[in-house]
């Protein structure tokens, strides 16, 4: 049996990680929830002394006054981030398996000096790489559409193409051979065996991608030239250059742009958490 002092400890120490989980959650959460708390409150009552931490009285209205307006059609904007994002997360999901699968499990002359120069573009800073891409899609006449924003994804992604392969070189190599004596092709043992077995890896890639792409804020600028075409990132910053003291409305926009990420991150923390806690495990 252990001593008194010894069993306080046990006690004690996950008493202390927990309590300081829950103090960074709530720091962490702090930003959304004066987002969300603003969201509702009058332009007045935001900025009133002393601070009031819940909106008295709440401002349901201000929902139907974003959504509503015509300075920030939300439905609109909401159709085209979906369109945009999910563009480049499945270019991105797809375009990376495939290449990381070839770089982990397909033996070519020149492999793995391929991959070294794959994993070298890690160091180039994009915007070095921004102006030739603009000057290619401007003289294929492709400007003032999603093209330039969604194709580039199906050519992979440097860092995801690194996570997928070291996913891939966990997997057993003798389920490959036994797939191979049963006459399965390359792509079949691909598309049937590998992928459903990294899945956990997809959700991670497809989870990263969706977030950055969501607010990519930079990209729609430039690309982009019809506001009937802006995403819920670049709409936002339109609506706010147009209500710029309107802070209730701003933040409510804020939220509902904010709002489908964290719905997607709900449904798929598990498989989310999982592929971070196995990725690159070997190789």
């Amino acid at each position: 049996m252990a001593p008194p002092r010894q069993a306080r400890r046990d006690l004690l120490a996950p008493v202390a990680r927990h309590l300081l989980l829950i103090i960074v959650a709530a720091l962490l959460l702090l930003p959304f929830y004066w987002m969300l708390n603003s969201a509702l409150k009058t332009n007045s009552d935001i900025f009133a002394r002393p601070l009031q931490w819940w909106p008295d009285p709440v401002q349901w209205q201000n929902f139907g006054n974003t959504i509503g307006s015509r300075a920030f059609p939300f439905a609109r904007y909401l159709a085209n981030s979906i369109f945009f994002a999910g563009g480049v997360t499945i270019g991105t999901v797809l375009s990376c398996a495939a290449v990381g699968y070839g770089f982990a499990r397909l033996r070519f002359p020149g492999r793995d000096i391929l991959f070294g120069i794959t994993i070298a573009t890690l160091m180039i800073p994009p915007i070095v790489t921004f102006i030739p891409t603009y000057v290619l899609f401007a003289k294929l006449q492709l400007i003032g559409g999603y093209t330039p924003l969604i194709a580039p994804a199906f050519f992979g992604n440097a860092f995801f193409i690194f996570m997928m392969r070291q996913f891939f070189l966990g997997i057993p190599g003798d389920l490959s051979d036994a797939a191979r004596i049963d006459g399965a092709g390359e792509f079949r043992i691909f598309w049937e065996i590998m992928l459903p077995l990294v899945r956990p890896a997809l959700m991670v890639v497809a989870v990263f991608t969706l977030l950055y792409t969501w607010h990519d804020f930079f990209g729609p600028l430039i690309y982009l030239q019809d506001q009937s075409q802006f995403p819920l990132s670049l709409g936002l910053f339109s609506f706010k250059s147009q209500r710029t003291a309107d802070w209730a409305n701003i933040m409510m926009g804020s939220f509902l742009t904010t709002l489908p990420l964290i719905i997607v991150f709900l449904f798929t923390q598990r498989y989310f958490l999982r592929g971070i806690a196995t990725t690159g495990l070997k190789g």
